[in-house]
C-alpha cells in the first residue's frame, strides 16, 4: 500500500532509513504490532502470536513462559523503498532501563496506546523518557476491536496526560467487534480490510459528513501550528494533502504536535498505514541534530555520513550459545569486518571479526555497516554497554546511556558451596548484560547482595541464572546492619588483666569511663574518642596508645546482638604496671576485656539504620502513600506540591524498605517513582538493655 504521502526521498544512503522503536505500557500491543510489521513487510511468513509463544521478538524462554517483554529485541524490515530497524521494548517498569539505553540509540518512536485504557502509567513513563532525549514520535492507538474503545477519549487522555497536541489523521469506521478500517483525512480515502485483504475505496457516504468535520478540525489544528499551513488556511479556506502532510512531518520532527492513527493489530487492520506514517513523518538518520562527543576536552560534532571517522556507541551485550555480541548504533563512518577500533573510554583496542544484521535472534553475516546502522558485531572481549567505539586516529567519547539507580536488592547465595565460585563468574556477566543491575558484597554481613530496579526485575536475573549455567541459587532477604551505642555510661570502671602460665606474663590494671558520644548523622566522623587524663606516670604513654587499641577491637561485637559498637567516649583515668609482666600487649588485652565488661555494665542501645525516601506519586494517591510510609514506622518531614503530583520526604527504618518499590507502584498504579539516602542510625523500638553486672 501506498499513500502518496511526500516522502522528499533524497540522493543521499541514509535517506531510506528509519531507525524506530516500539513504546508502550505493558500489554499495549508492541509485540503484536511488530509482528503485524514483519509480516505485512515479507521479512517473516507466518504471524507469530503472544499467546502461542511464536512471536519473533520474544524469543527468551522467559519472555515466552511469562508473556511480556523483559529484553529490548532488534529487527529489520524493508517497506516501500525505505529500510527500517525496528526495536521492539519492554513495557513493564521494572525494566525501563532496556527501554532508556534503546532510546539512547533510535531516531524516532511509536508509542502505542489502548482505546480503551488510553494513556497508562507506564505510556506516561516511556513517553517522558522519550522527551529526554529528543525522540520524535507518532502515536497508535491499538485495540480499537475491544468492547469501550473510543478514539476520542484516548486522544483526550494523550492531551491530558502527556501535555502534546493531538493531531489526528484517521477516522474510525465501525466500532468495536465492526471496526473494518479507518479513513485517511489528509487524502480522504477509505482504507478497509476483511480478514487478510484490504482495499482502498472512496469516503462511504455515511460517513462523509463527520470525515469533512474532522478534516477541517485537522486543518485548523495544523494551522495554529505551522507558519505555512496557516498562510495557505488563510488565503484558501483550506489546506491541500500535499502541504498536510508535509506540516505534519515538520510538527512531528520538532516535537511540537504527534500525529495519531488507529487500528487493531491483532486483527491485522491498520499497520500499512502505520508503516506510511513511519517513512513520511518520522526522521532518517541524516534528519536528526549530529552526534555530540568529547574529543581531546572539546565538543565535537559528528553528522552522519558514511565517509566520516567510524564512531559508534555500544548500547547493549548480550551473550549467546555462539559467543559475546555488542550491539552497535553507528552515528559516523564506515566499519568493516577485520576492523580494529578503539573502546574510547577504556583506551583499548578491539578487533571487530563479523559484524551481523540483527533480527531478533537470529543474525545475518554481513561484510560492513555504515552511519545510521544498527548492527551486533563480533570480537570486542570487553567493551561495556555505554562504550564508545571509534577510529583509532579519530577519538571521540559519546555520552552514554543514563543509568537508573537500583531501588531493590536480595541475597544470593550458591546452595552448594563449590559453586560459589562460578555465581560469582555469573553474575558479573550479568552484570556487564544489564548495567541497571548491581552486585556488591557487603563487608559486614558478609552476603552477596544482587540489586535492580524491580523485584520482577531482580527474579528475572536469578531465574537466567538458574536456566544459562544451571546454578541452584537461594534468594533471601537482605540483612540490615545493626550498630549499638551507649545510653548511659559507668565511671571508674577497673579492669584487671593477670595471665601467668610459665615465664614472662601478664600485667595490666586499668580503670576507664565510657559515655556516650553524640553521633554524626551522615557518618562522615569517626564515632569513638579515646583520651587519658592518668598522671604521674602510672601508665607510660607506650601502653596509653595499647589501651586505645584494645578499646578499639572491643568496638567490633557489641553486647546486646554482636553488632559494632558506635557513640562511645572513653577515657583512661587511672591504671598500674609490673616491673616484669606488663608490656603492650598485656595492656591491649586489657582494654579489649576491660571495655567489652564496661559496655556490659553499661545501658546499651541497639540502633537500626534509616533512610530519607523522596516519594514523587499523584495527588490522588497521596493519602494511601502516607499511610504506608507510616505502617512502615516512617517519620514524614515534609512534603512539596507540584503540578499534578507531590513529592514526600520521609524518614524511613531501613528494614521496612524491602517490597516497597513495588507496594508503592501499586498504590501510584505505577505512575509513582521514590529515592532513598542512607543518613545515619536511630535508636530501634524496644531495644534497650539495662546494666548487666560484669563477669
Amino acid at each position: 500500500m501506498r499513500t502518496n504521502l511526500d516522502h522528499r526521498q533524497q540522493n543521499h544512503p541514509l535517506s531510506g532509513l528509519r531507525n524506530v522503536g516500539i513504546l508502550a505500557h505493558v500489554d499495549a500491543g508492541k509485540t503484536t504490532v511488530t509482528e503485524r510489521i514483519l509480516y505485512l513487510t515479507g521479512t517473516t511468513h507466518k504471524r507469530g502470536e503472544v499467546h502461542d509463544g511464536t512471536t519473533v521478538t520474544d524469543f527468551d524462554p522467559q519472555e515466552r513462559d511469562r508473556g511480556i517483554t523483559i529484553f529490548a529485541a532488534a529487527v529489520s524490515c524493508d517497506w516501500d523503498g525505505h529500510s527500517i530497524n525496528l526495536i521492539d521494548t519492554p513495557g513493564h517498569v521494572d525494566f525501563s532501563d532496556e527501554v532508556e539505553r534503546s532510546l539512547r540509540v533510535l531516531d524516532g518512536a511509536v508509542a502505542l496506546f489502548d482505546a480503551v485504557a488510553g494513556v497508562e502509567p507506564q505510556s506516561e513513563s516511556v513517553w517522558r523518557q522519550a522527551d529526554r532525549h529528543g525522540v520524535p514520535r507518532i502515536a497508535f492507538v491499538n485495540k480499537m476491536d475491544r468492547p469501550g474503545a473510543d478514539l476520542d477519549a484516548a486522544v483526550a487522555s494523550i492531551r491530558e496526560r502527556l501535555h502534546v497536541t493531538p493531531l489526528v489523521v484517521q477516522l474510525p469506521m465501525g466500532k468495536e467487534a465492526e471496526f473494518s478500517g479507518v479513513i485517511d483525512l489528509i487524502r480522504m480515502r477509505a482504507y478497509v480490510w476483511n480478514d487478510d485483504t484490504f482495499a482502498e475505496r472512496l469516503v462511504p457516504d455515511a460517513l462523509l459528513e463527520q470525515a469533512k468535520r474532522r478534516r477541517r478540525l485537522l486543518e485548523e489544528a495544523v494551522a495554529e501550528l505551522h507558519p505555512v499551513a496557516l498562510d495557505e488556511f488563510y488565503a484558501r479556506s483550506t489546506v491541500s494533502a500535499e502541504t498536510l502532510a508535509a506540516a505534519l512531518r515538520d510538527l512531528t520532527r520538532s516535537g511540537t504536535g504527534v500525529v495519531v492513527l488507529c487500528g487493531s493489530a491483532y486483527r491485522n487492520r491498520g499497520i500499512e498505514p502505520l508503516l506510511d506514517a513511519v517513512v513520511a513523518y518520522l526522521p532518517s538518520p541524516q534528519e536528526v541534530p549530529a552526534v555530540r562527543g568529547m574529543s581531546d576536552g572539546a565538543v565535537q560534532e559528528r553528522v552522519a555520513d558514511p565517509r566520516a571517522p567510524f564512531a559508534a556507541l555500544v548500547f547493549k551485550v548480550s551473550s549467546t550459545a555462539t559467543g559475546r555480541l555488542t550491539y552497535l548504533r553507528v552515528y559516523s563512518g564506515t566499519i568493516r569486518k577485520g576492523d580494529t577500533v578503539m573502546d574510547a573510554g577504556a583506551g583499548r583496542t578491539e578487533r571487530i571479526s563479523r559484524i551481523l544484521r540483527v533480527q531478533a535472534d537470529q543474525h545475518a553475516e554481513v561484510q560492513q555497516a555504515i552511519a545510521g546502522d544498527i548492527v551486533a558485531v563480533v570480537g570486542p572481549k570487553s567493551a561495556r554497554g555505554g562504550a564508545t567505539l571509534c577510529a583509532p586516529a579519530a577519538l571521540l567519547v559519546l555520552e552514554p546511556p543514563a543509568v537508573a539507580a537500583p531501588v531493590v536488592s536480595v541475597a544470593v547465595e550458591a546452595r552448594k558451596s563449590v559453586d560459589s565460585d562460578r555465581l560469582m563468574s555469573a553474575l558479573t556477566r550479568l552484570v556487564e548484560e544489564d548495567p541497571s543491575l548491581t552486585v556488591r558484597t557487603d563487608s559486614e554481613t558478609g552476603q552477596t547482595l544482587l540489586s535492580g530496579m524491580g523485584e520482577l526485575h531482580l527474579e528475572v536475573a536469578v531465574e537466567k541464572i538458574r536456566r544459562a549455567h544451571g546454578l541452584e541459587v537461594g534468594v533471601g532477604r537482605p540483612q540490615v546492619t545493626y550498630r549499638e551505642t551507649v545510653a548511659r555510661g559507668v565511671s571508674g570502671f577497673v579492669y584487671r588483666h593477670v595471665k601467668q602460665d610459665g615465664g614472662a606474663g601478664q600485667f595490666a590494671r586499668i580503670t576507664l569511663d565510657v559515655e556516650p558520644l553524640e553521633v554524626a548523622d551522615d557518618d562522615s566522623t569517626e564515632n569513638f574518642a579515646f583520651r587519658s587524663v592518668v598522671v604521674g606516670g602510672r601508665v607510660p604513654q607506650e601502653y596509653v596508645r595499647a589501651v586505645e587499641a584494645g578499646c578499639r577491637d572491643a568496638l567490633a561485637e557489641g553486647p546486646v546482638g554482636g553488632h559494632p559498637v558506635t557513640g562511645v567516649r572513653v577515657t583512661l583515668t587511672d591504671g598500674a604496671t609490673h616491673s616484669n609482666d606488663s608490656s603492650e600487649m598485656a595492656f591491649r588485652t586489657a582494654g579489649r576485656l576491660g571495655l567489652r565488661e564496661a559496655l556490659r555494665a553499661s545501658a546499651m542501645v541497639l540502633l537500626e539504620p534509616v533512610a530519607e525516601v523522596t516519594a514523587t506519586v499523584p495527588e490522588d494517591a497521596m493519602g494511601g502513600v502516607l499511610g504506608d510510609l507510616a505502617a512502615r514506622r516512617g517519620r514524614i518531614s515534609g512534603t512539596t506540591s507540584r503540578p499534578g503530583t507531590m513529592v514526600i520526604v520521609a524518614t524511613v527504618p531501613l528494614a521496612e524498605l524491602f517490597g516497597y518499590a513495588t507496594q508503592l507502584r501499586s498504590r501510584t498504579q505505577g505512575r509513582g517513582t521514590f529515592t532513598t539516602r542512607t543518613t545515619g542510625y536511630v535508636p530501634a523500638p524496644g531495644a534497650r538493655s539495662e546494666e548487666t553486672p560484669p563477669r
